[in-house]
């Protein structure tokens, strides 16, 4: 991106806060508030946010320290053919959720409206995919505009809903908290609040390559992460007090606000949906060697087309692929710091394929997934920053 097509502070803030509003965040509040007290999910939060913060930031600064995308970025890190991996993941990913965020809006709105009307739910399902396609069609202009739109609507009527909630429960919020199970540590619950988003964080660089600079880009991220996922995990917590729910919608229709519920789940929804898909069909442009939108019109196709299923039988795999993208991140970063003259230029001598690298994410992936101590997505990183480093002495010695 160059200099002159940069965005200015206010505008990638709301480009990035828009990105973290999504509805299977507030699964994670939903989760986090049956485990833990008020301020255990506090103290989860701070926790699980600064180290999402640190990752998503140092890859906000290297986006916008380039201007390159992500995939742009895998090239120099992975190797012209080594980047697939990477882009492939993403892709996969995005369009994956892509899908599930388009059944979680149509889903629960044929239900209240028609009563679980199947028609009725892909006659949404088609509006909806069709409309956040478009937007991530047409790119950053259109994600700028929904996110202008969309961001102060999610943020003001969500709260109140949540503060009206809250005062027609019994006692504070902390009294409310106070019932939960007491099952989940704090380390657990900053671990879900680092898995919630670590799969979208990855792909930070396609948007804050728009910043002005990388501190811009460092800071903007930072910041809008930290207070838009975190008024997602408090909708979800409240919601699974309030109603025993997981999104705000229900809490809404429950205080009888159904058609502002409709608007600030579709709203929350479509702004998270375009940037997945826009990171969608950046990947796949490099992997097929297409241009961006011809891609982004297929991934939007394929996810609305198998949304429903992917709703119901892949959120599974969903998350297990969420532990995937985070050593992709941290080679990024190690990349970008450990060989900037590489970054520096526009024609870089490229790899066919870094094995260490694409060893780093295969094996991070595979201990990410199969360890169960600590937090999944860093003993990833960890990994991974292990196989790079060892590939980049083991270069440097040849």
């Amino acid at each position: 991106v160059p200099k002159w097509s940069r965005r200015r502070f206010v505008t990638m803030f709301m480009i990035m806060l828009g990105f973290t509003f999504f509805s299977a965040s507030m699964w994670v509040g939903q989760e986090m508030a049956a485990g833990l007290d008020f301020w255990g999910f506090i103290k989860a939060l701070l926790l699980g946010g600064a180290i999402l913060g640190i990752y998503t930031g140092l890859l906000g600064y290297v986006g916008a320290e380039t201007g390159l995308s992500l995939d742009l970025l895998s090239k120099r890190a992975f190797g012209e053919k080594g980047s697939y991996i990477s882009s492939a993941l993403t892709s996969f990913t995005q369009i994956g959720w892509f899908g599930v965020g388009i059944a979680m809006f149509a889903i629960p709105v044929a239900r209240e409206l028609f009563g679980g009307s199947t028609t009725v739910e892909w006659v949404l399902i088609l509006i909806a995919g069709a409309c956040m396609t478009a937007s991530a069609y047409f790119g950053i202009k259109s994600l700028t505009i929904i996110s202008y739109i969309a961001v102060p609507l999610v943020a003001i009527l969500g709260t109140v809903a949540m503060i009206m909630a809250v005062r027609q429960g019994d006692g504070t919020i902390v009294d409310q908290f106070a019932k939960s199970s007491g099952s989940l540590t704090i380390i657990g619950g900053a671990g879900l609040v680092i898995g919630s988003f670590v799969s979208g964080g990855t792909a930070t660089p396609n948007f804050a390559r728009f910043a002005k600079d990388g501190k811009a880009g460092a800071i903007t991220t930072v910041v809008a992460f930290f207070i838009g996922n975190s008024l997602m995990f408090f909708f979800g917590a409240v919601s699974s007090i309030f109603v025993g729910g997981n999104d705000i919608f229900e809490v809404m229709v429950r205080l009888n606000l159904f058609y502002l519920a409709v608007l600030v789940l579709g709203l929350n929804i479509w702004t998270t949906n375009d940037n997945a898909l826009y990171t969608a069909g950046l990947g796949l442009a490099n992997i097929f060697h297409q241009r961006k939108k011809p891609m982004v019109l297929l991934s939007g196709i394929i996810g609305t087309v198998a949304s429903v299923w992917l709703y119901y039988n892949f959120c599974g795999w969903l998350n297990i692929l969420n532990c995937t993208l985070p050593p992709v991140g941290m080679i990024l970063v190690l990349a970008y710091f450990m060989n900037k003259k590489d970054f520096e230029t526009d024609q870089p001598k490229l790899k066919t394929v870094d094995w260490f690298a694409v060893a780093g994410v295969i094996l991070g992936a595979i201990v990410a997934n199969l360890l169960h101590w600590g937090i999944a997505s860093i003993n990833g990183m960890v990994v991974a920053a292990v196989c790079y480093c060892v590939g980049q002495a083991v270069n440097k010695r040849k």
